[in-house]
């Protein structure tokens, strides 16, 4: 066994290999209270890329005023010009940062969409239907533009406001963003409530309904100490896409109860430990969450960052 890695003992039925979509450098900052320099923000997701990730999610061209954080899209993008194959995709919520987007080379966008009322309302001041209205004419100009086009779906398993959430409402949502054109969908455990049953209740139910699974993303939060046990029921499932943080950054702006995404390093020592690739190096990223929580001051939340942390 290598040192500072777990003894890889394979079970049975799982993928060979897990594509990481990192967001921490989106994600993971935006509900920073204190603004991080773009130059931060530019070696963060250049040593992400050099630990080995190959998707980080890079930023989001929503108006400054709803993310502070996030005002600095124009300036940090040409920034990672020079990262060659790593897929950079950024979030865009309406025509206006597509544009944006496009125009600075962007080739790979997400849309950020709610299964709920409530949150819809709270994150986007439209209903559901509202929302998916407006995103349809953005996600067609991408496609024709060739742009990859990823759909997030929020709230998939619990609402602040409306409690535990159907799962055919979830169905409803994953459906009409799949059939608008987005080439990939991230189910949302926004609150971190999901558990493993409910996880794969819904993979099932949505391959019964006409999406498959080679589409889908996961991306938990681990508010109730979940979100490896609700990755590791994805898995079994077939779900080879997982969305994580890097050092366990980030929570959500709109919804007050999300705590932190599930950490990118704890998720690489458990898929290590099934013998599952993920092309990631703990030890760089280990050290990249380390070198981001001293700019931030303040320790990483991420259990195995601390554990494989040089001690005093």
């Amino acid at each position: 066994m290598t040192a500072g890695l777990p003894m890889p003992v394979a079970a049975q039925g799982l993928p060979p290999r897990v594509r990481i979509h990192e967001v921490g450098a989106r994600d993971g900052l935006q509900n920073e209270s204190t603004v991080v320099p773009t130059a931060v923000k530019a070696e963060f997701i250049h040593r992400l890329a050099d630990a080995g990730l190959t998707t980080v999610e890079a930023t989001s061209f929503v108006h400054p005023k709803w993310v502070p954080q996030l005002a600095d899209a124009e300036e940090l993008f040409p920034l990672l010009a020079d990262l060659g194959d790593v897929r950079l995709p950024v979030l865009v919520p309406n025509a206006r940062g597509l544009d944006r987007a496009v125009a600075l080379g962007a080739r790979r966008i997400a849309v950020f969409g709610s299964v709920t009322e409530s949150f819809a309302k709270a994150n986007l001041n439209r209903t559901v239907d509202e929302s998916l209205a407006m995103f349809a004419p953005v996600v067609t100009r991408a496609r024709e533009a060739k742009v990859h086009v990823r759909g997030y779906l929020s709230m998939c398993f619990g609402d602040p406001w409306e409690g535990p959430v159907p799962v055919h409402q979830v169905v409803r949502v994953a459906k009409a963003l799949l059939d608008m054109g987005c080439e990939e969908l991230s189910l949302g455990d926004t609150i971190g409530v999901a558990t493993p049953g409910h996880v794969q209740t819904l993979l099932a139910q949505l391959n019964e309904e006409g999406v498959p699974t080679n589409v889908i993303g996961v991306h938990f939060h681990d508010t109730y100490g979940q979100a490896l046990a609700n990755t590791f029921a994805a898995l079994q499932h077939g779900v080879t896409t997982v969305d994580a943080s890097a050092g366990g950054l980030g929570g959500c702006p709109f919804a007050k109860s999300a705590t932190g995404n599930l950490a990118t390093e704890d998720l690489v020592w458990m898929l290590e430990g099934l013998g599952v690739e993920s092309g990631v190096d703990l030890g760089k990223l280990t050290a990249t969450s380390l070198w981001m929580a001293d700019q931030l001051g303040r320790p990483s939340p991420s259990r195995t960052v601390r554990a494989l942390s040089p001690k005093e």
